[in-house]
């Protein structure tokens, strides 16, 4: 984190990149499989999706607008995106996923996991990563369908998991990160909101999905 910024993460305030190598390990996407990733504009999905483009999956991204949209497909190479909006988002998601989904990376939980559900492939990976639908609700919504009957039928594997999970690799994590940013196979999105007093309407703005990448409040001026 640069000098004079402090970062507001997507999900738990840890550091967006570290939190990466779960894609890998826990979703395990593979060269011409089919990865969603939800809240696909934030910190943690935009990231999630370029990696699993790096390593040759067709990447589909779920956002909150078609300005998000279309930052997605023009500058960081996913192959297709949806609105989680649309009135009509599992066939929103069913035409950009016509082989249908084999791993999901999950952002957000609620309506668009239960959209996801029936359009994984047999044997397919969801890694949960956070469940920003219901961070701003008064307590936790009922378990969306298809649990447990999809993962049944499917034999799907759906599995949560912690930044402390990866403490051990995180020096490595970064330096592959790092080679691809300098290769510019990556690209990482800083949304700086200015002034600390800004910092509960910057909070307040995640949650309403406003942001584009890392949201962070610029507390001093950068050092000369």
């Amino acid at each position: 984190m640069r000098a004079g910024l402090a970062g507001i993460c997507d999900r738990c305030g840890q550091p967006s990149l570290a939190r990466e190598p779960a894609l890998l390990d826990v979703g395990r996407p593979q060269k011409g499989e089919t990865v969603v990733v939800s809240a696909a504009a934030g910190a943690t999905g935009s990231v999630a999706g370029q990696i699993a483009r790096i390593v040759g999956a067709r990447v589909v991204g779920v956002t909150g607008s078609d300005d998000k949209s279309r930052m997605l497909e023009r500058d960081l190479g996913f192959d297709a995106t949806v609105n989680h909006r649309s009135d009509k988002l599992r066939e929103d998601l069913a035409a950009a996923c016509p082989n249908g989904i084999d791993v999901y990376f999950d952002n957000v939980g609620g309506r668009v996991l239960e959209a996801v559900l029936p359009l994984m492939r047999t044997h397919g990976r969801i890694v949960c990563c956070g469940a920003v639908s219901q961070y701003d609700s008064a307590g936790p919504a009922p378990g969306p369908a298809g649990v447990p009957g999809q993962l049944i039928v499917k034999r799907l594997r759906m599995e949560g998991f912690l930044v402390s999970d990866y403490i051990g690799e995180w020096a490595q994590a970064q330096e592959q990160l790092a080679a691809w940013v300098a290769a510019d196979e990556l690209k990482v999105l800083e949304d700086i909101v200015e002034g600390l007093e800004s910092a509960p309407r910057a909070l307040i703005g995640i949650l309403a999905g406003d942001n584009v990448g890392k949201r962070m409040v610029r507390v001093a001026p950068d050092p000369a």
